[in-house]
């Protein structure tokens, strides 16, 4: 499978040699024991002609899968990998539907940057995939470019609640268990797909999409919380980057502290330690929600190119701030080109490779180049770029060259060496000034 791996990045995940359009997922769930019972069944596109399909699961038993309703010539697991010969080849560009039903306890993706994935809490089920979490709990093509529709249905004791991403769409009680149905209409990278479980109950916003708060009982998310201004910042957004790109928000607010928040695809996870109201943590509500333009809405086709999802991330969080009378995006700027200056000179932002990729200064170097391009295009044509960016590309695929491209448009100085003095060279540039 080495030779169809999409990201060297990732090494191990996803297969280039077909699509998935999208996911149904059945999951019988027991929080008690970490027992799950599932059932995957995958629409998958073939590329080229294939007599063999691989998908990526990770510690759970396969005890049967069909392929368009047939039993398969064979099927077996190796490491994280299921691979499943169908009884004749696959013809390229022809939709087949392919069944796995699976269990087991599920547990969280080793890799070189920590576990990724499926997590028990004390009380509860947290998931967050990135980079490679998605296999813990269900088979795919776990390759953040290959994105598809999701359908998922989990069943768990009537005293827990279930998010996830996109609408709830059906919530039905049978004796001591009740399952929640959630449909994700707009592609999704399978990283970014999640199930929060816990006791939990639920505030509602008003906003231009339904806003909700799933947080732990008793606990404050309101006024004098660093989630007070979660409408202000999703209109502040809409405003400056377009339309919201999903029909739903959704925060799920753990009864465990967490060390950093999670992204989700319309959905962030937080711990109750972020609701503290300080601004590392209002920074953080902005962060993750400004991710669902950048980073879910519009994906990087390679991880190479991450500081597409967080040096914009970082950035929003600047313009948060300047909104909010905390300092403006010109002043955060300053205050993290002198720690970066302070720091050691040997990344390269736009190709930092896969154990730097989530270093802080790819961030903090990536909001700086974003700062930069705002320096040279000034407010106006600045902002028109971002709100035609996520637009042209929305529930789309990106790269660096492509957004390289896409800024050109709106200025008659030259792009590139601006972009190659930011992402592909070590020394740290000069301050961008913007204009009084």
């Amino acid at each position: 499978m080495s030779q169809f791996t999409p990201d060297p990045y990732v090494p191990g995940h996803g297969d280039t040699r077909y699509h998935v359009t999208h996911y149904d997922l059945s999951l019988d769930y027991k929080v008690a024991t970490n027992r799950l019972e599932g059932t995957a069944t995958l629409t998958v596109v073939p590329v080229q002609e294939l007599d063999e399909l691989s998908l990526d699961l990770h510690g759970l038993h396969v005890s049967s899968v069909s392929v368009d309703g047939r039993r398969p010539q064979r099927s077996g697991q190796r490491g994280d990998c299921l691979t499943v010969r169908p009884v004749a080849p696959l013809p390229p560009d022809r939709p087949v539907t392919v069944v796995v039903r699976y269990s087991g306890k599920p547990r969280p993706v080793r890799g070189p940057h920590g576990t990724a994935g499926w997590e028990e809490l004390t009380d509860g089920v947290l998931v967050g995939s990135q980079p490679y979490g998605a296999p813990s709990w269900f088979p795919c093509n776990d390759w953040a470019a290959d994105k598809a529709t999701y359908r998922v249905a989990v069943t768990v004791a009537a005293a827990y609640h279930v998010a996830g991403n996109g609408e709830l769409v059906s919530r039905r009680r049978r004796g001591a268990s009740t399952t929640w149905v959630y449909e994700q209409r707009e592609p999704m990278a399978p990283y970014l797909a999640s199930v929060q479980i816990g006791p939990a109950e639920v505030e509602h916003r008003a906003a231009s999409v339904p806003v909700e708060i799933v947080h732990p009982r008793g606990l404050a998310v309101g006024p004098g919380t660093a989630f007070a201004e979660q409408v202000a910042m999703l209109e502040l957004y809409e405003r400056l980057f377009g339309p919201y790109p999903f029909s739903t928000y959704r925060v799920g607010i753990t009864d465990d502290p967490l060390e950093i928040p999670l992204e989700a695809q319309g959905f962030a996870s937080f711990g109750r330690n972020h609701v503290v109201p300080r601004w590392d943590n209002e920074r953080l509500v902005a962060h993750e929600l400004s991710h669902q333009w950048f980073g879910n809405s519009l994906t990087a086709e390679s991880w190479e190119d991450i500081w597409l999802h967080e040096g914009f991330a970082c950035y929003s969080e600047w313009l948060w701030s300047e909104h909010s009378g905390r300092g403006t995006a010109q002043q955060q700027a300053a205050v993290h080109w002198q720690r970066l200056a302070r720091s050691p000179q040997d990344l390269l932002v736009g190709s930092p490779g896969s154990s730097d990729m989530f270093d802080d200064r790819v961030y903090k170097r990536g909001a700086l180049t974003v700062h930069a391009i705002r320096a040279l295009l000034g407010d106006r044509d600045f902002f028109e770029m971002l709100r035609t960016w996520t637009t042209r590309h929305r529930h789309g695929v990106v790269t660096t060259m492509m957004f390289a491209h896409h800024v050109q448009a709106f200025t008659r100085e030259p792009v590139a060496p601006l972009l190659d003095r930011w992402l592909y060279t070590e020394a740290l540039s000069p301050l961008p000034q913007l204009e009084a």
